[in-house]
């Protein structure tokens, strides 16, 4: 059965990603949004619906420290891993420009993540100055793409052209049913493995940060692959950057206002300062390079790789 549920949960994985692609595009065609607010918005925040979901009932059961691991954890995954696996199938252009604000959001969330670590809890008030961050930050995001007399120059070509585009009635179900189908999918895979884990007698804090972040980060990681191959990848860079944001701001602050979460002191010490190092690495690419190559990719993987290391290390 275990197998089966680990089968079911990767296909439904893909299945899910290829309707939220689909929808997603079609949704910016209609919208004359361009896909990288897409991205960061209902790509991004809903592919972390999953993250949301089993931080609540770990901080509902009693297991803080899966609900905190769960999201540095997953921040870390969605740079060095997913971002990683993306470049290797297709160069990801991370252009900074267009997207400063965002860079500065997800780097501003991992130091005041960081910071209410070190605090020792991160309290109910804690809790509601994240959620209220993340409405200014979705304010600004919404409102910015609509300035008057803005310049556009991040409207894919296909969108300015596109004379007839699916309605929203069509598309906007394929976004929703492609979510559903993915959280389906993650919570299979996690579940299975968290169990596997337990009886092996592996810490709380390190499945959270290991089967649980990547488990909730499959959606993430199937829809930015699937993204990179359908030759779409300002979905899959903003897929990453709002997942970043949206994990700080909206499930670690959700989460503390349903209940204030003790933090484990192994989170400040390796775990935060590997994802403040990730989150700097992307920021450095963009500057750069502004794009992530099959070197880059390569070199992004071997740093999960070492942190998936030294992660279970006492």
């Amino acid at each position: 059965m275990v197998y089966l549920m680990f089968a079911a949960g990767l296909v439904g994985l893909f299945v899910g990603g290829e309707f939220l692609i689909r929808g997603s595009v079609a949704v910016a065609q209609r919208l004359m949004v361009p896909p990288l607010v897409i991205g960061l918005t209902i790509v991004g925040f809903g592919t972390s619906s999953p993250e949301l979901l089993v931080s609540v009932q770990a901080a509902l059961a009693g297991s803080p420290a899966i609900a905190i691991g769960n999201v540095v954890g997953s921040n870390i995954a969605n740079i060095l891993l997913i971002l990683g696996l993306s470049a290797l199938i297709i160069v990801v252009p991370i252009p900074l420009a267009p997207m400063r604000r965002d860079y500065a959001v997800m780097i501003a969330a991992t130091l005041i993540l960081w910071a209410m670590l070190l605090s020792g809890t991160v309290t109910r008030g804690f809790g509601a100055l994240l959620v209220a961050g993340l409405g200014l930050y979705l304010w600004k995001a919404l409102t910015g793409t609509r300035a008057p007399g803005a310049k556009e120059p991040d409207i894919d070509p296909a969108i300015a052209a596109a004379a007839v585009a699916p309605p929203l009635w069509k598309s906007l179900p394929a976004v929703l049913a492609g979510l559903v189908i993915l959280m389906v999918g993650a919570r299979l895979l996690v579940d299975s493995a968290t169990e596997i884990a337990r009886a092996f007698g592996v810490s709380e804090a390190v499945i959270g940060l290991t089967i649980v972040a990547i488990g909730t980060s499959l959606p993430e990681l199937a829809t930015s692959i699937l993204a990179a191959i359908r030759r779409q990848p300002e979905i899959s860079v903003g897929n990453i950057l709002g997942s970043n944001i949206f994990n700080v701001f909206c499930i670690l602050g959700v989460t503390a206002l349903i209940a204030p979460i003790p933090a484990d002191p192994r989170f400040a010490r390796l775990d935060m300062v590997v994802a403040l190092a990730a989150a700097l690495a992307m920021l450095a690419l963009a500057a750069m390079r502004g794009k992530v190559g099959r070197f880059g990719g390569a070199g992004l993987l071997a740093g999960y790789a070492g942190y998936l290391a030294l992660v279970g290390q006492p």
